[in-house]
């Protein structure tokens, strides 16, 4: 839905007074957000429908007086209205509701709404007004992600509150991505002249990842497997460990790494177990596509695995090269603790933050715990 730039001039009274019966856009925000996480948790869906009207602002102050009326005799008692966007966007958050806008009662309520628009508005007033849906959770063709933050108003308004900051994450990006970058040449290219003469194959390793906002980017690495090794071990190893029926390996220890994968080369055994391979996206990282630091930025069949609350990852930052996963035990977490890693470093993240998890890396690639 297309957010209208001109403001709906509805008078906001207190939450508890009349006539006014909707909430005001940090209390419909909120509740949004607590509905989304209830939702995570439970997997029974709902649905949010926002309302807008288009049109200069002096010509719908009382239009849009008349739209929340319209809302609020329309709603069930389970629903919730109020601003999305303060005199911009109303909204209905609609409970225990899923399906997309074909479903029935997704089209029952439309219906229901356009109905009691049509008696408030006049033939014109209404086809200025726009409605449009958004479901949780969606499974939109293809990747089983959400494509926007409109149902992630807590995100939206972490990232404005961060502006500044991220954007001296941006530059801290470019100088420490161009500084590793001069430093680890020699080493850049002795292992790419090592990988090309030890065995078939290209240089560095492609492959389709999941960025920010579910954007997908060209992932690169130094080339650890040989050439056109089957993917269906890792893909059903994956699975099983995001469903959390991976078997423990030895030591008592889940991995989120096949260890011992015969796939594997020789030298890129040893890339893998110095993070050596790692390197080449210091190029993803100029390019705005990749952080130093961020979340490990997952494959879309990973992606397909996802329970709702595991979408948060992907969402709020940029995939990194470390991040406080990498730093904290890597291929030795299950998969649950890593989301939870990386939830927790974005809902807190700061420049400074960054700057520790840069400062650990070293002692954490020397270590070589948890990684393969």
């Amino acid at each position: 839905m297309k957010v209208v730039s001109k403001a709906l001039t509805v008078p906001v009274a207190s939450e508890g007074g009349k006539p006014w019966p909707g909430y005001s856009e940090q209390s419909f925000n909120r509740i949004l957000e607590l509905e989304r996480k209830r939702s995570e948790r439970s997997k029974r869906g709902f649905a949010l429908m926002l309302l807008a009207l288009d049109g200069p602002a002096e010509e719908i102050a009382d239009i849009g007086e008349r739209i929340f009326s319209s809302l609020a005799a329309t709603k069930r008692e389970i629903d919730v209205l109020g601003w999305y966007r303060q005199d911009l966007i109303a909204g209905v958050i609609l409970t225990e509701i899923s399906g997309g806008s074909g479903s029935a009662p997704i089209k029952s309520i439309a219906a229901r709404v356009k109905a009691r628009l049509a008696l408030e508005l006049g033939p014109d007033e209404v086809k200025r007004v726009r409605i449009g849906f958004r479901f949780f959770p969606e499974k939109p063709d293809g990747l089983v992600l959400p494509g926007d933050l409109t149902l992630y108003p807590d995100i939206r308004q972490r990232l404005d509150s961060h502006e500044k900051g991220l954007w001296l994450k941006r530059v801290l990006d470019i100088f420490g991505a161009l500084a590793a970058l001069v430093v680890l040449s020699p080493v850049f290219l002795i292992f790419a002249a090592m990988i090309k003469l030890g065995s078939k194959g290209p240089v560095f390793f492609r492959q389709q990842r999941v960025g920010q906002c579910g954007r997908m980017f060209t992932f690169l690495k130094f080339r650890s497997m040989y050439v056109d090794s089957d993917p269906s071990p890792h893909m059903e190893y994956t699975k099983s460990l995001i469903l959390g029926e991976a078997k423990a390996a030895d030591g008592g220890e889940r991995l989120f790494k096949l260890r011992d994968d015969p796939r594997i080369t020789r030298l890129g055994r040893f890339l893998r177990s110095t993070s050596l391979d790692e390197i080449p996206q210091f190029l993803k990282v100029l390019t705005g596509e990749m952080s130093l630091v961020g979340p490990r930025p997952p494959i879309p069949y990973e992606v397909e695995n996802y329970d709702p609350w595991h979408w948060r990852r992907v969402l709020e930052m940029k995939p990194g090269i470390t991040g406080i996963w990498q730093v904290s035990g890597r291929s030795r977490t299950t998969f649950d603790e890593m989301v939870r890693l990386d939830i927790h470093y974005m809902t807190h993240w700061s420049l400074w933050l960054d700057l520790k998890l840069i400062f650990k890396t070293p002692l954490a690639v020397l270590s070589g715990k948890g990684a393969y």
